[in-house]
Parts: C-alpha cells; structure tokens; sequence
C-alpha cells in the first residue's frame, strides 16, 4: 500500500510542484555559469559529485612576451594547456617586482591574441610560484570569479568530449590532457620555457567513472542555496534537528555556511525531466503540466528541455512526497515530521541537508527530529570497498554462508559512533559461532527442564540463582538507556557478554549440580526455573539484532499461558521484571575474581590449563572464610583444581606457591614439584631474549620518521600494537622469571591489600591490587570468565579448562579437604607435586624438542642480512651487560661466606624431584605416568582436537571460547601443551560455553 518509488506518479507531481514553487520564488533560475563537467559522462556535475585527489605533479614555468617587445613575464602553471584559453596575466598590487607591469598587454605566442596584466590582491599569492598568475576565466573557477571582477572576456577551448576546440589554434581537435607534452615542447621551440619544480595539487575526478573533471561554461538550472540554509541552520540551533554522533553538527553547519548555488540540470537519460519548454524564440515556459503555447509570445511551438534533474533534487523531497504532498493527506498529517533519519554520514550534504532545507521550505517544519549517522562499512584494513579493488564483501554471499544474524550482530556490535567498521568475514564467521552458542546453551536448558512449571516457577534459591537474574535486570536497563541513545554497539556487546560470559561460563556451569539431583529437589527447580527464565530474557533483548536466531528458540521455551504469539511482540525486557540482589553480585564478584585470579597465575607460570592444580586460599577475614568455603565445590570445578584449601585468616601462608591476590583473598598455587625451577628459568630467560630481539627491532623501525612518514597507516598501526604486546608478555614472563630463579623468596611474598596485622605491604609489579576491583572480567561486569570478553575474531586470555563431569566432589571429601590447616596443605601439596613431577618434566623435554625446528624456521624471516647483522648488533651489548650482573652478583654471594639459600633451595628441590621421579618410576604407577606424559606431552599440541560425543544434551564447544577465534594453537584433550606458533586454547573438554 505504501510502497514508493522516486520516478513513480507521486513522486512525479511532486518534482514538478517544488521545481515551480521555486521557479516563482526567484529561487531557481538557468544561467550560463562555470560548472563541473565530466567528459566522459557528458553531464553537469554538482560540488558534492566531485572527488579531489591529490596528485603529484610539477609547477611548469614559462615565458610570456610583453606586446611592445620590452620584455617578458614569467607565469607558473599546473596545467600548461589551459594558457591557449587565458585572457589576463595577474600580479598582487604590492608587489614591487611587478609595480611597472600592470597595464601592459601581453601577446599570446600560439594563438597570437592580445591580454593584458592586471593587478588582483584576492586572486594571487606573491609568494606562490613566480608572484605572476596566468588568468583563464573559462576553465577555473577562481578566475572565474576574477574575470568577473575586472571585466574579462572568457574564452572557451574545450569541446564536450574534452577535445579542444577551435579556440585552440593548432592544437584544435586534441584531447586536453593528451596535448601537453606537445605544447610543452612548442613553448620550448619558442625559447619559453624557464623550467620545472615538483608540486603536489588537488584535481578533481568524478564520482561515477572517475574522469578527470574540467571546469566549463554552460547554460544550466541552478537553486539559490543561501537563502534555503539560512533557516535550516537556525532549526539546529534551536535544537528542532540533532545529530548523533554530535560531531557531525559542527560539519554540517561547516557546509551550510560555505554553500554554493546548486545546479540540477544533467545530461542524462534517466531521470525527471526538466519541466520547462522552448519556444523558436528561445522564450522559457515553466509550468506544472504541458503548456499549449509559449507564456511570453503565445508561440505554439514548444519543445521540452531535454536534461533531467539531479538525482537527489526528488530525492529531496523525499519525507513528505511519499506522504501524498502537496496535497495535506491524513499520511501527512501524521507522519510528518518523523522522529529519526538514520543514513551515512557519506550522503549528509547529498540528502540530509537537502531534505532539511527542502522541507523546511516547502512544508514550514523540518522533517525530523534526530540525524542518526552511521558508520561507513570498509573491508577489513580500512580500504573504501570497490569493486575495482575487489574487496566488495556481498552481503548475499554472507548470509548463504553465515545467516543475517551473525551479518547483522557483527555490524550492529561494530557500529560505534564516530568509528568506521573494518568488516571482515572472520568477525561474521565468530558471529555465527554466537549463534551456534545460543542453539546450544537452549538445547541445555531444555533438555534439563523436565517438571518445569512456567505458570508456577520456582523461586531462585541459590546466590547462583539470584546473581543471574539480579545480572540480566542491570543488563535491561543498561540496553534500553544504550538504544535510547543510539549507543547500539553498546547494546549489542553488552547482550553478547551477558549470553556467552555469564550465562553460558557460569549460570549454566554453577546449575548442573542443582539439575544433576545432587542438591535437592528445591535447587533443581530453582535451577529450572532460573534459567529459563534468564534465557528467555536474553533472548527478548537479543531480537533487534538477531531476529530469526532468537524467534526460533524463543518458540521452544516453556511459557506461561496468555504470552504474545512472537518475540517479536512480546515486550521489551525491563529491569523492574527481575529482582536486583546486590549481596549476591558482591559474593559472585569475588568468587570470580579469585577464580580468575588462580587462572591467571596458572598461566603465568605455564601451566597447562587442563592440568588440575591445588589451590590455597588465604582469605582477610572469617566472613570471607566462609564465603569461599561455601563456593569451595563451585570453585575447584571452574580452577580446575585438584584440592581446594581454605585457610585460616592468620594462618602461614604456603611456601614456595605462585600468588595472586585480591583485597579479600590470596589466591597461592604451590609450584614444588609441579615445575623444574631450574629448567623453567632457561626457557623463560631465552623466551624473554627472543621477545627483546623482536622488540628492538619493532622499537627501531617505528623510531625512523621516515618508516612512519612512508609506510601505510595500517603497517604502523600493526607495528604498535605489535610493541604493546611484547611489551606486555615480557613484563609477564619478568614477573615469572622472578619467582622460577628464586623460589624461596619470591613465590611466598604478599603482592598486594593488606597483611594479617593491619598494615599495609608493598605491592608486587603485575598483579591485581584493590584499587584494580571490578576490573577482572569476571560477572560483574558481564564478561566471560575466562577473560576480557574480547570480540569475535579478537584475542582473548587462556580459558583454563573446567572439568567435563557435571557434580562436584562428595560432602565427605570437602570435609576431608576442609579439615586441613596449612602444614597438612602444605605437605600433601609437595606430595601430590612431587609425585607429578616425572610426568612434567617428560612433557616439558617434549615440548622444548618440538620447539626447535620452529625456532629455526623463525630465524630466517622477512628480514634482510643487513637487518639482522644490525639488530644483532645492538642486541649484544645488552646481553653481554646482563651476563656481567650475573657474574658479579654470584662473586658478591660467594665473598660475603654465607650460603646460597636460594641456589641450595633450587638443587633441593631439582634432586628431590628426580629422587621421586626414579622411584616412582620403579612403580607400575610410575611406569603409567611417565609413558602417559611422553605420549600425550609430546603430542599434546600437534595433532588437530577429536570432538567428543554429545551427552546430557550438552554438547561441548569445540574451542571453548569467544567467536572468531581462529589460527591459534590449541590443548589436546588430556596431553599436555603442544607450541603451535599460537596462543594456547581450552581444550574440547568445555562444557556448553
């Protein structure tokens, strides 16, 4: 019914009532003045059709004789051909150079016409070139202007087609940029020619077919623009008309002050034509319909203008033509004004300004109250798509591949205010592994719902239960303020953190004791009830972004009798429909900082995130205490940890144990036995050798001006990031290098908050401190839980795996665990450690036997000789320099007589570790686990992941991470970690993530 098209009858009506309105106002009017004209579209070109490049070219300087012999005046040009069309030589009135040549004529040495040198201070430069400009009124459009100030003839040299014409001389005929070289060489022949400098200028092409433009005087339809932007420019003033983003309030106004007349007349094909007719006596006749005769001299002979009208003159006219103007149709009425005009910030002064004044003028209103600019959409390296680039990215193509949901999420979470999107088909592809998660995480929820009741839930029972609900209540305010203010990348990441990092990672994982009957009845229908509800939620405030995905699994969930027949009706979630529970985000807060916190430290000493761990809590009071115990199942699943041991407040801490802290907690990971402190300082120090090498070289080539001055912006930028990133993992393996050469000391010190006593100690480089709360990831913020919640096809931080079976340990064996004070912890940690030191160790041979072929292969990259015999060279001082504070902090150790506690506590451990190794080794226990780490260590990174069978209804996420990651090495599903040339991933062993 309201299906509209621009060259429809309407629309026609439409065009011709405005064009006469116009016409009658004085405000639209045909002259013959200087216009763009594109050659090889033969058409008139409005300012906005032309695209200026900037071209490197030469300032061309020659000669030209003064009329009664005295001498000569020396011009600079850009464009040698355009002086057969020039009629004045200008020079600036003070300048003393040039005070006696003002009034002398000029002969023209081609065409043999006379000229003369005038003096104009708006025109010329004294500064620029030889102080003298040639003046060619026809074809530029400052001399234009200049010509009409001091009343000079204009003489046109080109053709339509860009041949010159007669006005040419002997050049007639030629094309006008083909012709250069042979006039150059006849102003040479001439003795002219008084050379060349290198000069880069701005020329414009056209927006079609990229033709060179020409400036030309033609007889065309222009629209007096000053007096429509006037008012236009007041309205946003006013505040009647808003941008967002509001930087673009300030171009806009930029281009309504500077506006110059529009022509609309082009010679084209398709389009509305003009409506004005000619009679024999060249009289013009404007009117709404075919006029009988000519409205001057009655002449019955009348032929219509052949040109059309620019494009966006009805495009113009848009928001009210379509409602049935000018005619005041209830449409009309109703709709017009609307409320938002969402476009590219690309087409602001094409249609936007157009349609503001346009509207403003002909309805008296503007025609909307909000401008929402978009970003321009480019391909992955920030280039304009084009098909000659063939970097068009089609989005038929994608949705075959990928789905319009994963098309339309990836845009809409990229769309922020002010940024241009960088699109690639990788971030799509994460994307549709978003949608994949979702299909999963609905498949999980319902296949654990059975006894479910939507028109009697259960309550949530436990601070799990709560802390989700309590989530998604802030997440619906928080989209509804986001959309409400155009913030819709916000909106978009913000629902995807919510259903991947909270829902996902930790509502689904914390509820599968409840749902397995491990806790009761009551818990699993709490459980039930609380993710179903969390899920249909989601999937409310997800449907505006991906439709299709969230209709179809909405339509599966168990509802209540009386709910809308759509999502797409149902209503919007609001946060009042959920119960905010404070207490709850406080205690999940800081189980998931710690958990995060015991991750972290894992990684950081290169443990394999499938490896089960002990983990040692010290918690700041007995408040906190409780706390951790009571999540002490929760937390050994989601840490991977094989003993969870919650101390005492006061209690000694354990030795030699990797630590993280929070204000509330410190988290320790007892490393004796788990790493060989000897051989693990080796790797770590050569690892860390490499990463300076790297550095330095990054560090040097961006230290050149001349690499960033010349290099594309992209190069740079990957450069710096580059920087950062080394810079950052090398400051990471420092803070472990620290803790691997001396274990004694370094493991047990307290980085950070507060000591037993009360006061505070000092901070350890690199790790999270108070002031750093709520900074973790974790679900407070509505992050992954393993991670920053990084977007698809970005990076994220190692996930360690959480185990696969779905309970948690026995009553009896957390008492068991939970009666241990910190001498048992600390001895049945060294046992376990020692114990698993054999397998360790064979891994670790395996891995640094696997990593020489690819140390060897990275040798010989991109770099030159020269490049590398340079680096190598600044590189060794630095080392020769370390060396050398070894040497003499091992002479200071070996005069002061005192052992070396820490070297003694290295070789302890190293001989007790080999002692267990042997003899464990003589055991069938040992003979197991030292085959099964050679097998599996060796293998653990080199052979592509197997799925594993779907169970429970859940089917685990083949990388366990956020979408798009891709290229990077993985963890087998029980072996230890292979070096892929990547960033370590999780295992298959996730559960629905």
């Amino acid at each position: 019914e309201r299906e509209r098209f621009t060259m429809d009858q309407m629309s026609s009506r439409a065009v011709r009532e405005a064009f006469n309105r116009l016409h009658e106002e004085k405000l639209l009017y045909r002259a013959e003045r200087l216009i763009n004209w594109c050659p090889r579209c033969s058409t008139a070109l409005s300012d906005l059709e032309v695209d200026h490049q900037e071209t490197k070219g030469e300032l061309y300087k020659f000669a030209y004789p003064l009329a009664d012999g005295s001498g000569e005046i020396v011009v600079a040009t850009t464009r040698p051909e355009t002086m057969l069309g020039d009629t004045a030589v200008a020079v600036h009135p003070d300048d003393p150079r040039y005070e006696n040549f003002v009034g002398k004529k000029i002969r023209h040495p081609i065409v043999g016409r006379e000229f003369p040198i005038i003096a104009d201070a708006e025109l010329v430069d004294p500064k620029f070139g030889t102080g003298a400009v040639k003046v060619t009124p026809a074809h530029s459009f400052e001399d234009f202007e200049a010509g009409k100030r001091n009343h000079l003839p204009l003489v046109n040299i080109l053709n339509p087609d860009g041949t010159l014409n007669e006005n040419a001389g002997p050049f007639r005929g030629q094309d006008r940029i083909k012709v250069r070289p042979a006039l150059k060489a006849r102003i040479a022949e001439l003795g002219l020619q008084r050379g060349t400098e290198p000069h880069n200028y701005s020329i414009g092409h056209c927006q079609r077919c990229g033709s060179v433009v020409e400036p030309l005087l033609s007889k065309q339809w222009f629209v007096s623009m000053k007096p429509l932007a006037e008012p236009v420019v007041h309205a946003v003033e006013a505040g009647r008309i808003r941008f967002v983003p509001e930087v673009w309030q300030a171009e806009f106004f930029r281009w309504l002050h500077n506006i110059h007349d529009w022509c609309i007349s082009r010679q084209l094909w398709w389009g509305h034509q003009i409506p004005a007719w000619y009679c024999e006596n060249d009289h013009v006749t404007v009117a709404r319909e075919t006029p009988s005769k000519c409205a001057t001299c009655g002449s019955t002979s009348l032929r219509q203008d052949p040109d059309v009208l620019d494009t966006w003159f009805s495009s113009g006219l848009w928001p009210f033509s379509t409602l049935g103007w000018p005619e005041r149709t209830a449409a009309l009425e109703t709709f017009y004004p609307n409320s938002v005009m969402e476009t590219g910030f690309d087409i602001l002064f094409f249609w936007v300004a157009r349609m503001a004044m346009l509207g403003l003028h002909l309805c008296g209103e503007v025609p909307f109250r909000t401008v929402f600019l978009h970003a321009m959409v480019r391909d992955e390296k920030g280039e304009k798509m084009s098909k000659t680039r063939g970097n068009v990215i089609d989005p038929l193509d994608v949705t075959d591949k990928h789905g319009a949901d994963a098309l339309r999420m990836t845009l809409a979470s990229m769309a922020g205010q002010g940024r241009d999107i960088k699109l690639s088909t990788e971030r799509i592809a994460g994307y549709r592994a978003f949608a994949n998660k979702i299909w999963n995480a609905a498949r999980f929820v319902l296949m654990n719902a059975n006894g479910y009741d939507p028109d009697h839930p259960a309550q949530p029972a436990s601070v799990y239960d709560r802390w989700i609900l309590s989530r998604l209540s802030r997440l619906a305010d928080e989209t509804r303020a986001a959309m409400d203010d155009f913030r819709l990348s916000e909106a978009a990441n913000g629902i995807y953190k919510f259903v991947w990092g909270e829902l996902c990672d930790w509502a689904i994982e914390l509820a599968k004791p409840a749902l397995y009957d491990q806790l009761g009845a009551g818990a699993k229908a709490s459980a039930q009830a609380t993710l179903v509800r969390a899920l249909e939620g989601a999937l409310r405030l997800l449907h505006p972004f991906m439709p299709f995905v969230t209709e179809e699994v909405w339509q599966r969930l168990p509802k209540a009798k009386g709910h809308a027949p759509s999502i797409m009706i149902a209503d919007y979630p609001r946060g009042k429909g959920y119960q905010v529970d404070p207490v709850a985000e406080r205690e999940m807060d800081l189980v998931a900082r710690a958990i995060e916190g015991a991750r972290s430290v894992r990684g950081e000493v290169n443990l394999p995130p499938n490896q089960p761990v002990p983990i040692v809590l010290l918690p700041r009071d007995a408040g906190v205490q409780r706390t951790f115990r009571d999540h002490e199942p929760a937390f050994r699943k989601l840490a991977n940890a094989s003993r969870v041991t919650v101390l005492a407040p006061r209690a000694k801490r354990p030795a030699n144990a990797a630590v993280h802290v929070e204000a509330e907690v410190e988290v320790h990971l007892p490393l004796r036995g788990l790493i060989d402190f000897g051989a693990e300082k080796v790797r770590v120090e050569k690892e860390i050798g490499k990463i300076e090498a790297d550095l330095l070289g990054i560090e040097k080539r961006l230290g050149n001006p001349g690499f960033v001055a010349r290099a594309p912006a992209e190069v740079v930028e990957k450069d710096r990031a580059r920087a950062a990133e080394l810079q950052a993992k090398r400051d990471k393996l420092a803070r472990h290098l620290s803790r691997v050469a001396s274990p004694e000391e370094s493991m047990n010190e307290q980085s950070n908050g507060r000591n037993h006593d009360g006061e505070d100690e000092e901070q350890e480089q690199g790790h999270r401190g108070a002031d750093q709360m709520g900074t973790h990831g974790g679900p407070a913020q509505g992050q992954p839980a393993g991670g920053s919640g990084a977007a698809p096809g970005g990076e994220e931080e190692d996930k360690p795996e959480t185990s696969s079976h779905p309970g948690f340990s026995s009553e009896a064996e957390a008492e068991k665990e939970e009666g241990g004070g910190a001498g048992a912890a600390s001895a049945e940690d060294e046992e376990e450690g020692i114990a698993a030191q054999a397998i360790t160790r064979v891994k670790s041979i395996a891995r640094g036997l696997m990593t020489k072929k690819e140390d060897a292969d990275e040798e010989g990259g991109p770099q030159s000789e020269i490049e590398k015999l340079e680096e190598m060279a600044e590189i060794a001082p630095k080392i020769q320099k370390r060396a050398a504070k070894r040497k003499a902090s091992k002479s200071t150790r070996g005069k002061t007589g005192k052992p070396d506690v820490r070297r003694k506590s290295v070789r302890g451990a190293k001989n007790k570790a080999s002692k267990a190794g042997k003899v464990g080794a003589r055991g069938k226990l040992g003979r197991q686990a030292a085959a099964k780490g050679a097998k599996k260590g060796t293998r653990g990174g080199a052979k592509k992941q197997k799925g594993r069978p779907v169970g429970k209804g859940d089917r685990r996420a083949a990388t366990g991470r956020g979408p798009g990651s891709r290229g990077q090495g993985r963890t087998s599903a029980k072996g230890g970690r292979g070096k892929t040339g990547g960033k370590q991933r999780p295992s298959a062993r996730r559960s629905a993530r």
